[in-house]
C-alpha cells in the first residue's frame, strides 16, 4: 500500500523525502507517550464512505487516570465518556470506530513489533490545525491489512490527522482536528457527561462474558496477528451460546463470533462500511451448523479466509 500519491495532492505538490525508519519508530513512541501523558481539548472531524461528522473531545490524564469524553456534534447529542479506555457511559450510537466495546481497554502502540509487519518512515512535514506536525506512514507489507499516515504534532506528538488507506492508496477513514487545545487541562464540569449519557454497567458485562480457553480456533491467520481475548455468553434472544474472539496485530484488529444456527435459516453476509468489515459464513461442524462472524479492520478477502478457516477443538468442547 502506498501512500504517497495521496499526499501528494494534500500537500500540494510538496517534496517528500523518506527518512529511516529509526525516526518513524521514535515519533511512534512519542505518540504512546502522548496520550497516555498529555491533556488536551478539541474538536475533529470523522470521515467514512464520503459521509463527515464534528466531535468534540476533552482528554485528561490525572493521577495515573486517562479520562476522556467524545461529543457527537451533529445530530443528536451522541456521546461516549471513558476512563482508562473503558467505556464508563454512552447515549445514541456512536460512530462505530470511535466508540469502542464497553470492556475494551487503551491498546499500547508497541513500534518495534509493529516494524515486523508495517515498512515505518517519515515521509514529510504538514500543518494540521494551525500546528506543525510530521508524516508517519506505516506501509503493510502484505495485503491483509491497511495503511496508516499518521501526522503527529511536533510539539505534543497526539495525532492532528489519520488517513486510512486501502491497497490501491483509495482513503477509507479520515480523523483530522480542527482545533487543539493542549495548554489548558480540562476541568471536571467538561468532563461530566450528559443527561442522556447512560451508565454501562460493567460488571454485568463481565459477569454474563466468561473468560475461558478457547474452544474454537483458526487453521489460518494473516502474520502477526495474536489472540488477545476469548469469551463465551449466552444471547439474551436465542438463549445459545457466543463465542467470541479477538486477535490484534498491535495495530488493526478484528473479533470472530461463533454461534449454533439449531436449524435457523442464514443467509451469507458480506458489508464494508469505511474500514470496517463484517462477513458470515455457515459453517458445518460435528457439533451442527454454525454461523461465523468476522468483524474488523482488515480487508474483505481476509475477513472471508478467517471465516472459513475456523475450527472446534474437540477436546475443549467435550469438557
Amino acid at each position: 500500500m502506498r501512500a504517497i500519491p495521496l499526499l501528494t495532492l494534500l500537500l500540494g505538490g510538496w517534496f517528500i523525502v523518506p527518512a529511516h525508519a529509526d525516526e518513524a519508530q521514535d515519533w511512534l513512541n512519542r505518540l504512546g507517550q502522548a496520550e497516555q501523558q498529555q491533556s488536551f481539548k478539541g474538536t475533529f472531524v470523522y470521515e467514512r464512505n464520503g459521509s463527515f461528522s464534528t466531535h468534540n473531545i476533552w482528554h485528561r490524564v490525572q493521577d495515573g487516570k486517562v479520562r476522556e469524553r467524545l461529543l457527537q456534534l451533529d445530530g443528536s447529542a451522541q456521546e461516549v465518556v471513558r476512563i482508562d479506555g473503558h467505556t464508563q457511559c454512552v447515549s445514541g450510537t456512536l460512530i462505530s470506530g470511535l466508540g469502542d466495546s464497553p470492556s475494551s481497554g487503551a491498546r499500547a502502540l508497541d513500534p518495534q513489533k509493529l516494524k515486523n509487519w508495517y515498512d515505518l518512515a517519515v515521509i514529510g512535514k504538514s500543518r494540521v490545525a494551525g500546528r506543525s506536525a510530521v508524516i508517519v506512514s506505516l506501509t503493510p507489507r502484505d495485503q491483509h491489512r491497511y495503511g496508516f499516515e499518521l501526522h503527529l504534532d511536533k510539539e505534543t506528538g497526539l495525532p492532528l490527522k489519520s488517513l486510512l488507506l486501502n491497497d490501491k492508496g483509495q482513503l477509507l477513514e479520515r480523523f483530522q482536528f480542527t482545533q487543539l487545545d493542549t495548554a489548558q487541562i480540562p476541568s471536571d464540569s467538561a468532563l461530566q457527561p450528559g443527561a442522556d449519557c447512560k451508565p454501562v454497567n460493567l460488571e454485568n458485562d463481565k459477569a454474563s462474558a466468561v473468560k475461558a480457553a478457547p474452544v474454537w480456533h483458526s487453521d489460518w491467520l494473516p502474520p502477526g496477528f495474536e489472540l488477545t481475548s476469548s469469551s463465551a455468553r449466552k444471547d439474551p434472544d436465542t438463549k445459545t451460546q457466543v463465542n467470541s474472539l479477538m486477535y490484534d496485530d498491535g495495530l488493526a484488529r478484528f473479533s470472530v463470533f461463533l454461534e449454533s444456527l439449531n436449524g435457523a435459516p442464514v443467509t451469507d453476509i458480506r458489508t464494508q462500511l469505511g474500514p470496517t468489515v463484517a462477513v458470515s459464513r455457515r459453517l458445518t461442524t460435528p457439533q451442527g451448523d454454525m454461523m461465523v462472524t468476522v468483524v474488523g479492520e482488515i480487508p474483505v478477502g481476509t475477513a472471508e479466509r478467517i471465516a472459513l478457516s475456523m475450527r472446534t477443538d474437540a477436546a475443549a468442547t467435550k469438557q
